[in-house]
């Protein structure tokens, strides 16, 4: 016999193109094989477990994989409530060694984020549909809230550009925003606490996992897809046009836009808009260019408000057709927990808004709050983040407050701002009250214009045409679903693009599942290590023999494609040996270290598989099957009929029993 390798073991044209391999290799990797043995070891089979003890690990392993219960292990009773209470309030924990360093570049972060977060309140309040001074509201409860109970060092909170939408796209459906305004701001408290609740109960129930349905090449072309739709929908501030779409996707967007073109677009409003777009634009330009000087992009939009505003007073611009946000009534949050709808035929409507706006929240915060832990080298908790989010939710539907969440923007501002706890939260918080209680009535003559411009200088940034690039190098499937959810959102709708990133998603995860990853192994030259030969083309195959390894968990989704998958590499074995004039296939080893779970299907189709080979007279090898898999099958009493010594620790004592076995016999 003699060794043979080929390229491409997947290519639907057989034969291949071979390659002999040079006799001295041949020699010494059969040498090698043959001698090989791991001192005698054989495959162990795990201590048998009850079934309470096997549903208490997955249970704990489910909910509690981090063992958060290990910090109160042989505490007092005194230090374990102490640290309970740090738990939910992380404030606790860092604030015992806060100073006034540290409060310094707090305060620098909270008065930058401040001044971006007002004029953003009123653009995002207006592209919800609902009075301006519902932004500001929420910036001033949710991030006190935040501030207490949030785990991230540099997230910022309130109103942002993709749930405001979403809040907008979904409202809008139940009631005119124009019409039944009452009834629209009661939904949107309602949408508010359900988003909360939800959130509250993943993280109380340790479900954080659940967010990660939606896949980051999801997030980043629904967040894409939702940048350009806000955007388009800022031309009708830009441009001063009156009669607009209520459809957000961009056909619709465009259209509406041209039509006014000749009668509806205002030119004192377009000049100043894009003039101030222009400004915020360079500012951010310049600051990317220079991070030293990012205060000068984190102030750019309060100056455009205060110039726009003061130059509007003085000329009047207002009279002669530029559109202004008008009167904000002053004043702290009112109540708003008899609003909210706990009953009658518009609960549902609010519970599904608010599940759907809590999760795509959640997504943005706990994505945002990663990426600058990951950056400042500390551990961000998902399921605090969940519980804290949640809870300044629920909080902010009882004070007027739409739903709330981190903001890339001024999160990103509050780190540059040298920030180290959350207490830049609480300045912006105070700085908005005092903006509540005393300066809202100076932007009654705030252009809408310069609104638009500033939402659309925040939302050009969430188009992130570098990570869109990396993952279509890195992975078409991924770029499928980004590219799924972002046309999704473009052309038809936020709620559509949502539906087409999580189906996406779901649908990669599936076909993982039911295909698999299996691949023949060859043996790499003058070693015992075998290696999938695809990846290592020089791996040479094993005359007589077939390895092939499973690179997943067998369950009944996919047993039987890898029962067919396994027999069809068998039969291409087979018409190459014949072809060749080689020995017939007399061992099939499978590697199942891979292997971490398999089910009773997966079993029934191993026995099958077992089975047919035997009628084949070709002998079934089991190399490492994991401790899980190993007790699955003994229980099966498949070892039984396999028999023990077909199991093996390493594909090597596999192939050296094979050529053992082959020796007898042709001595015999």
């Amino acid at each position: 016999m003699s060794f043979w390798s080929y390229q491409n073991p997947m290519m639907k044209n057989y034969p291949l193109s071979y390659q002999a391999v040079d006799k001295e290799t041949e020699a010494e990797s059969h040498y090698i094989l043959s001698q090989h043995n791991s001192n005698g070891y054989t495959v162990g089979a795990p201590p048998k477990k009850r079934l309470t003890e096997e549903f208490s690990h997955t249970f704990r392993e489910f909910f509690f994989h981090d063992d958060p219960l290990y910090q109160y292990k042989d505490k007092s009773k005194i230090r374990q409530c102490w640290l309970g209470l740090q738990n939910f309030f992380p404030i606790l924990e860092w604030g015992r060694r806060y100073n006034l360093k540290m409060f310094k570049g707090d305060l620098i972060a909270g008065l930058t984020i401040a001044s971006l977060c007002i004029p953003q309140d009123i653009g995002y309040a207006k592209l919800a549909n609902v009075d301006p001074r519902y932004g500001l509201y929420t910036s001033f409860v949710p991030p006190l809230i935040y501030a207490l109970m949030g785990s991230s060092r540099d997230v910022a909170i309130g109103p942002v550009a993709v749930v405001s939408l979403l809040l907008a796209e979904f409202l809008r459906r139940e009631f005119d925003p124009t019409k039944n305004k009452e009834d629209y701001l009661r939904l949107a408290f309602t949408a508010t606490f359900f988003a909360g609740l939800t959130q509250s109960i993943l993280g109380f129930l340790r479900l954080g996992f659940i967010v990660e349905y939606l896949s980051h090449a999801a997030i980043v072309g629904f967040t894409a897809g939702a940048a350009i739709t806000i955007g388009l929908q800022q031309l009708k501030g830009l441009f001063g046009i009156t009669n607009f779409t209520t459809h957000t996707d961009i056909v619709s967007v465009l259209h509406a836009v041209f039509r006014n073109a000749h009668h509806g677009w205002n030119w004192q409003t377009m000049l100043m808009g894009t003039i101030f777009l222009a400004y915020l634009l360079t500012t951010k330009y310049v600051a990317l260019k220079n991070p030293k000087i990012f205060w000068l992009a984190a102030s750019a939009p309060l100056i455009s408000v205060i110039v726009s505003t003061f130059f509007v007073y003085i000329t009047r611009a207002d009279k002669d057709g530029v559109k202004v946000v008008g009167h904000i009534t002053k004043g702290v949050n009112p109540p708003s927990l008899d609003l909210i709808y706990f009953s009658g035929p518009h609960l549902k409507k609010g519970i599904k808004i608010g599940v759907i706006a809590g999760f795509v929240g959640l997504t943005e915060a706990i994505a945002i709050g990663r990426t600058f832990a990951a950056i400042k080298d500390y551990q961000l908790d998902g399921n605090k983040e969940m519980l804290a989010s949640g809870v300044m939710n629920i909080a902010g539907s009882f004070t007027s407050c739409i739903v709330a969440t981190g903001s890339f923007s001024r999160s990103a501002v509050n780190f540059m701002s040298g920030c180290h706890t959350t207490v830049p939260n609480i300045v912006m918080s105070l700085i908005v009250l005092l903006t509540l209680l005393v300066i809202t009535p100076l932007f009654k003559y705030t252009p809408n214009a310069i609104i638009s411009a500033i939402i659309i200088n925040a939302v050009i940034g969430l188009v992130d045409l570098g990570a869109a690039y990396k993952i279509y190098k890195v992975d078409k499937m991924d770029f499928l679903a980004c590219m799924g959810s972002f046309l999704g959102v473009v052309f038809k709708s936020v709620e559509v693009g949502l539906l087409i990133s999580v189906t996406l998603s779901l649908a990669k995860i599936l076909i993982q599942i039911t295909r698999p990853k299996i691949f023949i192994l060859g043996n790499l030259p003058r070693t015992t290590t075998f290696r999938n030969i695809e990846q290592y083309p020089e791996a040479i195959r094993i005359p007589g023999v077939l390895v092939i390894k499973v690179d997943s968990a067998i369950y009944f989704a996919n047993a039987t494609y890898i029962r067919e998958k396994i027999l069809r590499w068998l039969r291409d074995e087979e018409d190459l040996n014949r072809h060749h004039g080689l020995a017939r296939t007399q061992h099939l080893i499978l590697e199942m270290s891979a292997v971490t779970d398999i089910d009773t299907s997966g079993v029934h189709e191993v026995e099958e598989l077992f089975k047919i080979l035997k009628r084949l007279y070709i002998q079934l090898e089991l190399v490492n099957p994991g401790p899980l898999v190993m007790d699955k099958l003994l229980s099966a009493n498949f070892i039984d009929l396999l028999r023990e010594e077909h199991l093996f620790v390493t594909v090597g004592d596999a192939v050296a029993n094979c050529f053992a076995k082959s020796k007898d016999q042709e001595e015999a």
